[in-house]
This record gives C-alpha cells, sequence and structure tokens, in this order.
C-alpha cells in the first residue's frame, strides 16, 4: 500500500476511505502544518523528506511544480473534485496498483464522466 501526505484541501471523507483500503495518511493537520499559507514548493519538499506521495486537488499549481522539480519527488497525484469520497479512494487506490514505482511521476485521478 502507498504512504500519502495529503494535502490541506482533501476532503476528510477521502482520507477515510484510503485508511480504509490500507494506505498510510499523513494529513496536513495531522502533521501540524495546516492553515499556515505554506507555499506549495514546501508543501512537495516535506512530502518527499517524508517518503509519501503527495494527494491534492490543487491541480494547477503542482501539475506545474511537477514540470519544474524535473521529477524530483516521490509522487504526486492530482485530482479533481468528487462528492463521491469512496469513488475517489478507489480511483487513487487503482492508480496506486498500477504504477510499480511512484517515484518522478505524476498521475491524474479525475472523476468519472456522467
Amino acid at each position: 500500500m502507498a504512504r500519502f501526505y495529503l494535502n490541506e484541501n482533501f476532503p476528510f471523507g477521502v482520507v477515510h476511505e484510503l485508511r480504509q483500503l490500507g494506505h498510510d495518511v499523513l494529513t496536513s493537520l495531522e502533521a501540524g502544518k495546516a492553515n499556515q499559507s505554506i507555499p506549495d514548493e514546501d508543501v512537495l519538499a516535506y512530502a518527499t523528506a517524508e517518503k509519501r506521495v503527495l494527494l491534492t486537488r490543487n491541480r494547477r499549481d503542482f501539475i506545474a511544480l511537477d514540470r519544474i522539480s524535473g521529477g524530483q519527488h516521490t509522487g504526486i497525484i492530482v485530482c479533481t473534485q468528487d462528492a463521491d469520497y469512496s469513488g475517489r479512494a478507489k480511483r487513487i487506490d487503482g492508480e496506486i496498483a498500477r504504477a510499480v514505482e511512484m517515484a518522478g511521476k505524476l498521475i491524474r485521478v479525475n472523476r468519472p464522466a456522467k
């Protein structure tokens, strides 16, 4: 299973579902890093230092950071907004299962088309 660090914009319902699927999930609140306006670069650096895949809904900024970093991170998963927490957690879990190695990868998890 994966080790995740969740940016503070991620809903707790998804955190719960990911933990139910067996993933090791650390939120920014649990890490003592919530509500501090920490720059995105530092969020990614923290996830990398902790050897965790960053999970965020802040797609635009972290896609750009992936390019700037040249893939020097432990993985980034960017997600679209989706009220189906269980479905989103299962899609994230499926993407992790398909990825042999997350280091340096950016994965996009989108809500299903209607």
